[in-house]
C-alpha cells in the first residue's frame, strides 16, 4: 500500500514546484523590468535616431529612396540589438543559442516558401539605391503610368493622373522596362496633322517649323523637324517634332494642346485647308424609273 499512489505526496509535489517557480519569478522579476525597460529605450532611441539620421542624410543624399531605406535599415538593427540585450538580462544565453542554431534550418524552409517575397525585398533594396528612379518622378511601367510616391521593401506606390494609386511589386519594376519622364528636363514632343492635296508643300513646312520655333525656343543642337510621311484618304500626312520642357505626362499633353492651337491659328491665316474625310462614291448602273402617267394623258392618247 506504502509503493502505491499517494493523492497527497502529488498534491504537495505540485505546491513544491510552483513555490519553486513563485521564488524564481520573484528573483526574477528585477531583471524582467529591466529587460523590458532596455528593450523599450532601444525602441525609443531606434525611433529618434531615425529622425537625426533623416535630417542628416536630407543634406547629403539627394535620393529619398536611399534615405528612406537606409533609416529603416538602421532601426531595424538597432531593435534587433535591444531584444538580444534584453534576452542577456533575462540570463536566457543558452536558449538564444539554441534558437539561433535552429533558426538557420527555420530559414532555409522559410526562404524556399516565401521565395516571391524575398524576391520583392531584395528588389526594394536595389530599386533604393537606383538612381534612374527616385520618389517624385513620373514612370510608366507594367502598363501604368503615374508619380511614385513610395518605394519600400515590397513594392513601389505610384499616383495616376486620376488620382488613383497603384501598388507595383518590386520584382516587375526589376524585371520590366520602365520609362522615366522625369530623368530629363527637356523631351521631345510629337504632332500630326495633315494638309489638303492642293497645298504648298514648302511653305506648310517652312510656316509650321517657324511658329512652332516662336513659342517652343529650341536649345543647342535641338531643332523643330518637320517630316511628310504618308499620302492620306483625304490630305497629305504630317509629323512635326519639337523639344520643350516637360517632365510628366501633363506636360506633354500641355505642350501638344499649344502647338496644335498655334499651328491651326497659322494656316487658317494662311488660307491652309486641314480638310475633312472624304468619301466619292460612284454608281455605274443606272436605273431607269417609269415615271406615272398624268390625270388626262391615257384618255387624250386613247383618242
Amino acid at each position: 500500500m506504502d509503493d502505491g499512489f499517494n493523492i497527497n505526496d502529488s498534491i504537495e509535489g505540485i505546491w513544491d514546484k510552483l513555490g519553486e517557480w513563485l521564488d524564481s519569478l520573484i528573483l526574477g522579476l528585477p531583471n524582467f523590468l529591466l529587460a523590458i525597460l532596455v528593450f523599450f529605450l532601444f525602441v525609443l532611441g531606434a525611433k529618434y535616431l531615425g529622425q537625426i539620421l533623416n535630417r542628416v542624410l536630407r543634406f547629403k543624399v539627394k535620393q529619398d529612396s536611399i534615405r528612406e531605406i537606409t533609416i529603416k535599415i538602421v532601426k531595424v538593427l538597432i531593435i534587433a540589438i535591444g531584444f538580444f540585450v534584453a534576452l542577456g538580462l533575462l540570463n536566457l544565453d543558452k536558449v538564444l543559442t539554441s534558437v539561433l542554431a535552429g533558426a538557420g534550418v527555420v530559414g532555409l524552409a522559410i526562404g524556399l516558401a516565401l521565395q516571391g517575397t524575398l524576391n520583392n525585398t531584395f528588389s526594394g533594396i536595389l530599386l533604393s539605391f537606383l538612381p534612374e528612379l527616385q520618389i517624385g518622378d513620373w514612370i510608366e511601367n507594367n502598363g501604368y503610368a503615374g508619380r511614385v510616391v513610395e518605394i519600400n521593401l515590397r513594392s513601389i506606390v505610384i499616383r495616376e493622373a486620376d488620382n488613383n494609386y497603384v501598388v507595383i511589386p518590386n520584382s516587375q519594376v526589376i524585371d520590366a522596362p520602365f520609362k522615366n519622364f522625369s530623368r530629363t528636363s527637356r523631351s521631345r514632343v510629337m504632332v500630326n496633322c495633315g494638309i489638303a492635296y492642293n497645298s504648298n508643300l514648302e511653305m506648310v513646312r517652312d510656316l509650321t517649323i517657324n511658329t512652332l520655333a516662336e513659342i517652343f525656343p529650341q536649345q543647342g543642337n535641338e531643332e523643330v523637324e518637320f517630316m511628310y510621311n504618308e499620302f492620306g484618304d483625304s490630305s497629305i500626312n504630317f509629323v512635326v517634332r519639337f523639344w520643350a520642357p516637360v517632365t510628366t505626362n501633363r506636360d506633354i499633353l500641355i505642350a501638344s494642346n499649344s502647338a496644335i492651337i498655334a499651328m491651326k491659328k497659322a494656316y487658317d491665316e494662311h488660307g491652309i485647308n486641314i480638310p475633312f474625310p472624304i468619301r466619292t462614291l460612284e454608281f455605274n448602273n443606272k436605273l431607269k424609273l417609269d415615271q406615272p402617267s398624268l390625270p388626262g394623258e391615257s384618255g387624250a392618247k386613247g383618242e
